[in-house]
This record gives C-alpha cells, structure tokens and sequence, in this order.
C-alpha cells in the first residue's frame, strides 16, 4: 500500500478534513550509475566547501541568501517552517471556477487525497460530491517540503485529485518568449480544409494504455543486447522538414495513408448533412445550447454512469444516447 507524502488538513469554509496526499504517477524511466571510463568505479557527488575542499556534514549545512558580494543571510529550516502558511499542515480552498477555464499550461504534478480514517469519509465526500455535482474545481494553496504550491481539486470517480498549478508569473507569454509564430493568414483554404479531413481519420476514443513509451523500451532492448554481445541497431533518422511547396502533396499523401486498408469515409458535405440530421433525431441541437454545468445537471437527474470524468462532448454524446434509448423503449 501506498503511503502519504504528507498529511494534513482540506479546509473549505469552515469545514475541514483530514488528508493524506499520495503520488498519482510513477517514474519508470531507466536509470544508470556514473562511473570512471574503464573501471567499475562509482562516481560519488560530494558536499564539499569550495574554499578548503573539506567535506561538510549535512548538520553544518544552512540555506544562504547572497545580499552582496560574499556577503549572505543566513537562515534556519525551522525559521523557514514557522513562516509557512498554516504551519504546512492546511490545504486552503479560497475560490471554485470551473475546469475548463484553467489553460493547461498551468498544470504541473497530480497527486490523490484520501481521507485519513472512516470517520472522515462522509465529510471528504461531501467535497467530492459537491464538485462533482456543481463542475467546478477547488483553488487552494498550502506548502509541503519548504515550497507553497497553488493547486486545484477536482472530483474524479470516489475520490479527489490534487493538481498542482503554476504560478501566474511563472508562465511564459509565448508572445514575447518565442521567435516565429504564424500569421492570422495561415491556416485557410483548401489546405486548412485537408488538414481537417487528416485529423478526422486518425480521430479516435483516448485510451491511454495504447501508448508506450518507446524509448525507455529502447534503452532497456540497448542495456540487454550489450549485456549480451550483440549488435545494436541504430533508430531511423527523423523525417526532413516539409516545405510549403510540398504541403499539398503531403497532406494528400498522409490522408492517403490513414485511409490504408479503410472504407472510404463520406465527404465533409454529406458528411455534415447525415450529422445534422442525426442530431435533429438525437437531441444534439438542443444539448449542444447548454453549458457543461447544465449537461452534468441533466446527466445526474438520469444517472449516467461516470458522468463525473466526462467531459462537455461526452455529456452530449452520453445524453443523446440516452434519450435515443427512450425514445426506442416509448415506440416499442
């Protein structure tokens, strides 16, 4: 069983319950020792002062801030912990804005909560459900390991997931930070139209198990091929850059390609005409003028199954399902 990478409180109002934060991910990449060229010698880091060359134990070590030339303040791990917020020990939710409004490059790590103790449970599901039900996530603070973090709490599936955020001034404006960005006038025409027609044949459900990751297999295949005398393959080159003049014929080329094998699907005309009359026999129309907060509504007088993970096209695809099912169940 897992264990908390630190504990403390979830305080929203005057209501608070206690928690324990768990890692939601795990490192699987392949990691190597250093050693000297031609031995089996480990390379070792050492704490050392750079005037002497003397090793320092971790007890005389203390966190210094420069001021000046050589010149530093000194300051204590305890001092650093009776300034911190709440004594470290609180998660602070101060706003509820909804999910969507939060671009993803905020996002950084994602940890679980679980209540620490039964008795707790119904209080943690109180919170669990009541961001469930409204759509919304929890913005809090609270400092864990000498660091405050900005966080967001969203309610999944029987549980609360923590993830932390950036702080406003630590995201770049690409605006200002990167060197070429396209014009308003890229992305028009026939090629915007091919475009689209390429990624609607490779669209498809996210299922994540699908994917690897292929270069930690290729360590690992390298490390065993070497452990035993054989020879190592060398991966492709990465494909040249498609020039502007070739952009037609790439597209066509990768459409091609997606449609290797497929049945041919029907143009984007008929296409949009069948789609719009399967959501006039749907509902899809009419879901499609409501907010997420009111598809999730609907979806929980209904109970839809695992509503809670859907996102705003889920909710409408689930809700026309739906109703398409009572509609067969009224005729029969």
């Amino acid at each position: 069983m897992a264990r908390a990478i630190w504990t403390g409180m979830v305080s929203f109002g005057l209501v608070s319950v206690p928690v324990g934060l768990y890692s939601a991910t795990e490192d699987h990449t392949v990691h190597f020792h250093q050693l000297q060229r031609g031995t089996s010698d480990r390379i070792r880091n050492r704490r050392v002062n750079e005037r002497t060359g003397d090793e320092v134990g971790t007890g005389d070590i203390v966190k210094g801030y420069e001021v000046g030339e050589g010149e530093y303040v000194l300051v204590e791990p305890e001092e650093l912990d009776e300034i911190a917020p709440g004594r470290s020990q609180t998660i602070d939710i101060t706003d509820f804005v909804d999910l969507e409004e939060i671009e993803p490059v905020y996002f950084a790590r994602t940890y679980y909560l679980a209540p620490r103790g039964k008795e707790y449970t119904k209080v943690y599901e109180l919170l669990r459900a009541a961001l469930a039900r409204s759509n919304r996530v929890g913005i809090a603070t609270f400092v864990m390991r000498g660091k405050q973090y900005l966080t967001a709490l969203r309610a999944e599936e029987r549980i609360l997931v923590l993830q932390t955020l950036h702080w406003a001034d630590e995201v770049r404006d690409p605006g200002k930070e990167l060197p070429e960005l396209p014009s308003g006038r890229a992305g028009k025409g026939k090629e915007l139209d091919m475009a689209l027609q390429l990624v609607d044949s490779l669209s498809g459900p996210w299922e994540p198990s699908r994917y690897h990751d292929t270069y930690q297999e290729k360590v690992r295949e390298l490390v065993k091929a070497k452990a035993e005398g054989q020879e190592v393959t060398s991966a492709e080159e990465a494909p040249a850059a498609t020039h502007v003049v070739d952009l037609m014929q790439a597209l066509q080329g990768s459409i091609d390609q997606a449609h290797g094998g497929q049945k041919k699907r029907p143009s984007p005309a008929r296409k949009a005409s069948s789609s719009s009359r399967r959501e006039r026999s749907t509902g899809k129309g009419e879901l499609r003028q409501l907010s997420k907060a009111e598809l999730y509504q609907r979806a929980t007088e209904q109970d839809l199954p695992g509503r809670s993970k859907m996102s705003r096209q889920d909710l409408i695809d689930a809700l026309s399902r739906a109703g398409s099912r009572r509609k067969k169940t009224s005729a029969a």
